[in-house]
């Protein structure tokens, strides 16, 4: 089905936006708003449903118009706005011209499939969406097998995220939960827990990640919660050469999932 909107003050638009700025329309609807072509074209790698696609005409080019649609499902609507439009249900500064809505997906632990010999990254609490994708980032570079989010404080589908990630959320197996129930997961799985926290650590150089493992850091704010270190089969560190004690999360996970990579056999 094809349409078309000319008008800013439509009521289709306005449920748009309030797509892309509420996580509680999110929620309440289970749709979300992804921004962009290479984005799109990952989410339609990953199996995700399209219910909606908006495109520019004045922005997105044909080629690119033609290698969306030609696999897309007859289900999806799609519909042509002018650039008065576009702008106004755009989140990015620069805009590519090509918004689709999408369904979301249930995102929990057991829905995970892990190889016999995982390697997963958590995060604890991660609050800025701009870390979150960057996360995702790392995650997809070092070719993970899981991200998780233990007590998250956003959803997976902020356009921050998804923006951040550069399409990165649609790459890998996603989950998120409460710390509690990660780690039972974890020690049921007979997954080891490695907890980035200074307390009784020893240098990730150290460390055999060979086996089963979880890699799991904190904000740099708050670190990790008591129960991360109560249940860790080992703490780790990343050592400091300089003044500054702290890193930004996503390097930090970046040197402990390449570290962990190397010792697999990864080819560097």
């Amino acid at each position: 089905m094809h349409k078309e909107i000319t008008s800013t003050q439509n009521a289709t638009i306005k449920k748009l936006v309030q797509l892309q700025e509420k996580s509680r329309e999110r929620r309440k609807s289970g749709k979300f708003a992804i921004e962009g072509f290479r984005e799109i074209q990952l989410a339609q790698k990953a199996n995700y449903s399209f219910f909606e696609l908006y495109y520019c005409p004045q922005i997105l080019s044909q080629e690119d118009q033609n290698t969306i649609f030609s696999v897309l499902t007859k289900d999806t609507e799609i519909i042509e706005v002018n650039k008065a439009v576009y702008e106004k249900i755009a989140y990015r500064g620069s805009t590519e011209g090509i918004i689709a809505i999408a369904e979301g997906k249930e995102h929990t632990l057991d829905n995970l499939k892990l190889p016999d010999n995982p390697l997963i990254l958590i995060s604890e609490a991660p609050e800025k969406p701009g870390n979150i994708g960057a996360l995702l980032r790392t995650a997809d570079a070092a070719g993970v097998d899981a991200f998780i989010i233990a007590n998250p404080r956003t959803d997976f589908y902020n356009p921050n995220i998804i923006r951040s990630s550069v399409g990165g959320i649609f790459t890998q197996q996603i989950a998120e939960a409460s710390t509690k129930d990660i780690i039972e997961f974890l020690i049921n799985k007979k997954i080891s827990i490695y907890s980035a926290i200074l307390q009784d650590a020893k240098p990730y150089q150290a460390i055999d990640f060979t086996g089963p493992t979880a890699l799991v850091v904190g904000t740099e704010a708050d670190g990790l919660s008591p129960l991360w270190r109560e249940k860790s089969y080992q703490n780790i560190i990343i050592p400091m050469q300089g003044m500054i004690d702290s890193m930004n999360v996503s390097v930090a996970a970046g040197i402990l999932t390449f570290e962990a990579r190397r010792q697999r056999g990864f080819k560097l």
